[in-house]
């Protein structure tokens, strides 16, 4: 049975990957921080009784930021395989915690590297390092022929998140080459879920829109609207990581759709999920999001309510832009190009963008009817 150590299996990525290796037969184990608060619930589906033999799932205090503790729990554990997943990701949050971030999210990537080196196992363990496309910056100047960033592109970062994940991508590497260890950087670019956290631009939508539609929120803030990104699910995001620690060769891979969109698209096709048609108007901090109209069949279908419920009306505000949103320097694109990844790996993604927008949108407006309706 193979082993896997996960940290930040509590996140996003980490509870889905987790699902996808105990479905491969894996022993699964993950490294969490310490919380007075419950924090577990994206795997608590997958935790079973502690008691019970053969037991397939572990959790670990842990923390990416003391070295000692990492080289027990990978001393204990003996992992094939190590997904270093854990970060702090949120790039705005960034310019408020910039040492945080770099002691986490770039040295805490050396310390796993370190500790799997102390201990002697560069043959047995494989390490995936979990690089982001704010390596890159979205300098236009940088992307290949076809006006896509590939894993040849040079590196820009524009925050502190994407300085630190820079340190990880690097000493990753340097890992691999000084010591010739199985190290392997996945540069993905924006994945989104039902799982995503609440402060993140998608899940930040989808959660406001369900809200909106059910007659819970009455306006939704955002920043830039004209920023552009690659969007795809998690759920295939973790395949792709899997398939990276599975070569013969340890590689770098970008795993992107290959496809743009922008925010105002995005938030468009939400409303669109709950059968509201919106117009924007304006420009800049002055550009608002308007209700045009609502087709009753598709508003009852998603939200389970009677159109008689909506007390909106054609011509109501339902979009304002707060500038307290603008990072102080922006990534106005991000496109990735993924044909290293499709034609190597053979990775193919299940979910659209279309897919993924309405598995969030589900999702949240069953959570808020369980929340403030009890059902």
């Amino acid at each position: 049975m193979k082993v896997a150590l996960i940290t930040g299996i509590t996140g996003q990525d980490g509870s889905y990957l987790a699902e996808l290796l105990l479905e491969k037969g894996y022993m699964v184990h993950g490294i969490k921080r310490r919380a007075s608060s419950f924090n577990t619930q994206r795997v608590d589906h997958l935790y079973e009784d502690q008691h019970e033999d053969n037991v397939r799932l572990k959790l670990h205090y842990g923390d990416l930021t003391d070295s000692t503790n990492l080289i027990r729990i990978i001393q204990e554990t003996q992992p094939d395989e190590i997904y270093n997943l854990g970060a702090m990701s949120h790039v705005k949050v960034s310019f408020d915690s910039p040492e945080y971030v770099a002691n986490v999210d770039g040295i805490g990537t050396l310390r796993i590297l370190e500790a799997v080196r102390i201990l002697g196992l560069e043959k047995k363990t494989r390490i995936y390092q979990a690089s982001t496309s704010e390596l890159y910056g979205g300098m236009p100047e940088n992307k290949n022929e076809k006006g896509f960033y590939d894993e040849n592109s040079p590196f820009y970062p524009r925050s502190p998140y994407g300085a630190a994940k820079i340190y990880g991508f690097w000493i990753t590497k340097n890992y691999r080459e000084a010591y010739n260890m199985f190290a392997c950087n996945g540069i993905l670019f924006n994945h989104e879920s039902p799982r995503r956290g609440e402060t993140f631009v998608t899940r930040k939508i989808t959660r406001a829109v369900a809200k909106i539609a059910l007659g819970l929120q009455k306006e939704l803030y955002m920043g830039n609207l004209d920023a552009k990104r690659d969007w795809g699910h998690a759920k295939d995001y973790v395949k792709a990581m899997w398939l990276i620690l599975q070569q013969d060769v340890a590689e770098d891979f970008v795993i992107a759709t290959g496809v743009t969109t922008k925010v105002r698209d995005f938030i468009q096709m939400a409303f669109a999920h709950v059968g509201f048609n919106i117009r924007f108007e304006g420009e800049g901090v002055n550009e608002v999001g308007i209700l045009n109209s609502v087709d009753q069949v598709i508003y009852e279908k998603a939200t389970g309510l009677t159109i008689n419920s909506l007390t909106l009306n054609a011509g109501d505000t339902l979009l304002k832009i707060d500038p307290i949103y603008f990072r102080p320097t922006e990534v106005d694109l991000l496109l990735g190009d993924p044909t290293k990844s499709k034609t190597k790996l053979g990775w193919e993604p299940e979910y659209d963008l279309q897919g993924l927008v309405e598995d969030m949108m589900v999702s949240d407006i069953q959570l808020s009817r369980r929340e403030h309706f009890m059902v």
